[in-house]
C-alpha cells in the first residue's frame, strides 16, 4: 500500500519537474558560477575515499563516496520489480563487497518494506560472513498513513516505532543512518528531532539526517538535534546536471558550512543521463524525477558520451563524477552487476573544471514542490 501511495504522490507532482510543473526546463543564468562549489583540484575520488556522517560523541560513520539506492528493490509500482531479479542483485552485491562499496540507501516505504527485507537478507545470508561494521545501512522514516494514532497522539514515538519495525524486517541490531524521508510529518521539527534522538540513545542508529528538506528547515532540525548533543549528519535531495537547484538555492554551501553531508538522489536523473535513453527511446513514464522531454536533455547526453569516450567510461559514470566533483554524495540505483561496475567506474579520475563548466551550461535549475521536495 505504501508504495502505491508514494507513486500516486509522484504522479500528482511530488517530482520536482512533473505533475503540477511545466515540462519545459529552466536554464540557469550564464552569470552563475557553478565552479564555486567544485572540490579542490587536489581531490581525486577513489574507492578508499570516505565521507563522514557525524554521530553523537564522535561515534561517526565513514561511508564510501557512492551509495546504492534500493528504491527499486521490491518496488512494483515504479520499477516493476520481480523476485526473478534477486540472483542478479546478489551477484551485484558480491561485487560491492569485493570493492568495499557497501553503503546502501533504502526506506521503509520502498516496496512497502520489501526493500529493507531484501537488504537484510543480503547482509545476513552472505556466505563470506563480512563484518557488519563494514556495511553501511541507511533507511528513511515516512509517517505511517495506516497508523495515524501514533503519528498524531505520540509524534515523538512515531519514528522510534517505525525504526523498530525496520530492524525486525532487516534482522539487524542497528542502522548506520536514519533519516526523515520528507517534510510531510504532522509533528513539529522539534518533536521529530526528539524522536530521532531517542533512536540514537537506544542504539538503533548511529547517525540521523533528513531528506527533501529546505535549507531553513534543515538548519532548524540541526538546532533541534543539538539540544540532545546529536549532530545533523546529512540531507538528501534530488541533484544532478538536470536539477542544480541545491547549488543555486545555497544548499551545497549551507551543508559545507555546517558539516552536513549532502546526498544527491536521482544523480543520473532516473537513467536520463545514462546514455540508455534518447529522443527515440525515452524512459518509462513512471520515472518522474527530472522528467523533461528528451529533446531538451539530448545535448547533455551527447556531451556526457564524448567525455565518456575520453575517460573510457560510460555517460552515467561521467554524470556521477560531476556530482562528486560538486561535493555531493551520489545515490544511484543498482539492481545488477553491470550497473554497479558502471557506477564504480565514476571513481579513480575526475573531470576538469572546463569540462564541469561545459556540463553546467547544458543543465537546468529544476523546481521544488511544497508538498514533498522542498530542497
Amino acid at each position: 500500500m505504501a508504495q502505491k501511495i508514494l507513486q500516486t504522490g509522484l504522479s500528482a507532482g511530488m517530482s520536482a519537474v512533473s505533475g503540477f510543473h511545466s515540462s519545459k526546463p529552466h536554464k540557469i543564468s550564464e552569470d552563475y558560477d557553478g565552479l564555486q562549489h567544485v572540490l579542490p583540484d587536489s581531490f581525486k575520488p577513489s574507492l578508499e575515499s570516505r565521507y563522514t556522517l557525524r554521530g553523537r560523541n564522535g561515534q561517526d560513520v565513514h561511508v564510501p563516496l557512492i551509495s546504492w539506492g534500493a528504491w527499486s528493490w521490491g518496488d512494483t509500482s515504479t520499477f516493476h520489480w520481480s523476485d526473478d531479479e534477486l540472483p542478479a542483485l546478489r551477484q551485484a552485491w558480491q561485487r560491492c563487497i569485493e570493492t568495499g562499496m557497501t553503503f546502501v540507501d533504502t526506506a521503509q516505504v520502498y516496496g512497502s518494506g520489501k526493500s529493507e527485507e531484501i537488504l537484510g537478507d543480503l547482509i545476513n545470508n552472505h556466505s563470506s560472513g563480512i563484518d557488519r561494521s563494514k556495511i553501511f545501512v541507511q533507511t528513511k522514516w515516512l509517517p505511517n498513513v495506516t497508523d495515524q494514532a501514533t503519528n498524531a497522539l505520540h509524534p515523538v514515538d512515531a519514528p522510534v516505532k517505525e525504526l523498530r519495525n525496520t530492524l525486525d524486517r532487516m534482522r539487524l541490531q542497528y542502522v548506520d543512518s536514519y533519516m526523515v524521508h520528507g517534510p510531510i510529518h504532522l509533528s513539529s521539527i522539534k518533536q521529530v528531532a526528539k524522536g530521532l534522538a531517542k533512536c540514537v540513545e537506544d542504539g538503533m542508529t548511529k547517525a540521523v539526517g533528513v531528506a527533501n528538506y529546505s535549507v531553513d528547515d534543515m538548519l532548524k532540525m540541526k538546532e533541534a538535534l543539538a539540544e540532545y548533543g546529536i549532530p545533523l549528519a546529512t540531507n538528501q535531495c534530488e541533484f544532478s546536471i538536470l536539477r542544480r537547484l541545491p547549488e543555486t538555492e545555497g544548499m551545497l554551501e549551507a551543508c559545507r558550512k555546517n558539516d552536513i553531508v549532502f546526498q544527491a538522489y536521482s544523480s543520473i536523473a532516473q537513467g536520463r543521463l545514462s546514455g540508455k535513453y534518447d529522443i527515440d527511446n525515452p524512459p518509462p513514464k513512471e520515472y518522474r524525477f527530472s522528467s523533461y522531454d528528451m529533446k531538451h536533455v539530448q545535448p547533455a547526453i551527447d556531451e556526457l558520451r564524448l567525455l565518456g569516450q575520453k575517460y573510457g567510461v560510460s555517460a552515467a559514470s561521467v554524470a556521477i563524477n560531476w556530482v562528486i566533483c560538486k561535493g555531493a554524495l551520489p545515490v544511484v540505483g543498482m539492481r545488477k552487476e553491470s550497473q554497479a561496475q558502471e557506477d564504480i567506474a565514476a571513481l579513480g579520475w575526475r573531470l576538469t573544471n572546463e569540462e564541469i563548466a561545459k556540463l553546467d551550461s547544458l543543465g537546468f535549475e529544476g523546481k521544488t514542490t511544497k508538498l514533498w521536495q522542498q530542497g
